[in-house]
């Protein structure tokens, strides 16, 4: 009889994203007036924001800061007590912080660190968002009404971090945290990048390989539309207004999500989702793991334009040596 590994179900989602802005005052704006996100508050040089359908007060933290980046990712558990294990759990691999009395939106809060060094933090206590009689939905299961700005964003979808070690950090999440691996991509046996989740989706994060090994860095920052023509839309409207389209409208191999990437004004790169790909539902899901000669297209493309040379090597903090794209090696 196979034994099989009891899976953790202590995390239960993707809660809020800090990122990093030199231009704070032109990110905010990107993300209230062409994206239709509402500021929800703003205290100590940092602007909190929600998508009419997140249902917390904010799941977006932008911070001025002299360059782009993210600062945390936070992660609601799903219990006080799951919190308290996953605490106890963290303290074991010497990687934690300690406690925080919390921030705008939540209460008290784990922060640790992983192996390359990004910020995260566990927590449970959450404020809803408190809508107005004016801004109700006539949908009671929608936090607000859809905004009349821009083409909206509905809810955070994930977050994708560049690691100078992808197989160290997915299983620093995986062992420690309880996510479960859905796809990577490998070369013989190296892992070049992860996607992994705690819920049905095929990531709430990814990991990719930073090609200069640097630490610490962003990839983007997604958020959801769930139709694909809002991409198409949100497209036309950003190119008119002069935003950096990276990647236009475009399909994922891996995930199968429809997808398009944008550079925001603080220089962080953006995804946004027309669809999110797949669900998983079977609770003994194998893991689908791509040789990177396998990957549909230069830039994991199913069906779309192949993705630039900055895809595959530059995040954000930018180093001096992505500041001139160079010959696209796959890594």
């Amino acid at each position: 009889m196979t034994i099989f590994k009891e899976p953790i179900f202590d995390v239960a989602q993707l809660a809020h994203v800090e990122i990093f802005s030199p231009k704070l005052e032109q990110s905010v704006e990107f993300f209230t007036r062409f994206l239709g996100m509402e500021v929800t508050a703003r205290s100590c040089g940092s602007v909190y924001l929600r998508a009419y359908e997140d249902f917390y007060h904010n799941t977006l933290k932008i911070t001025e800061s002299t360059q782009a980046g993210v600062g945390h990712v936070a992660w609601r558990a799903t219990s006080p007590q799951a919190l308290e294990r996953r605490v106890e759990e963290i303290e074991k691999t010497g990687l934690g912080k300690g406690w925080i009395d919390g921030d705008i939106g939540h209460g008290k809060a784990y922060q640790f660190k992983t192996p390359d060094g990004h910020l995260m933090e566990i927590l449970w206590d959450v404020e809803y968002y408190n809508v107005s009689e004016e801004q109700r939905s006539k949908l009671l299961n929608r936090p607000s009404k859809r905004p009349e700005r821009g083409v909206p964003v509905r809810r955070l979808d994930h977050i994708n971090l560049m690691t100078s070690n992808p197989g160290a950090d997915t299983n620093f999440l995986i062992d420690h945290l309880g996510f479960r691996l859905r796809e990577q991509i490998q070369d013989n046996g190296h892992v070049l990048g992860s996607w992994i989740s705690v819920s049905n989706l095929v990531h709430e994060i990814a990991y990719m390989q930073e090609p200069n090994g640097v630490k610490g860095k962003l990839h983007h920052l997604c958020y959801w539309y769930g139709i694909p023509q809002n991409l198409y839309d949100v497209a036309d409207l950003l190119k008119d207004h002069d935003y950096k389209i990276e990647v236009p409208p475009n399909k994922h191999g891996v995930s199968q999500a429809f997808c398009m990437y944008v550079i925001e004004p603080g220089g962080n790169r953006i995804e946004l989702f027309g669809d999110a790909g797949y669900i998983i539902s079977d609770p003994a899901w194998k893991p689908v793991i791509w040789e990177m000669k396998d990957v549909p297209g230069n830039g994991d493309t199913w069906i779309g334009t192949e993705f630039p040379v900055s895809w595959w090597t530059q995040g954000t903090p930018l180093t001096s040596n992505e500041a001139v794209e160079k010959e696209v090696v796959k890594p």
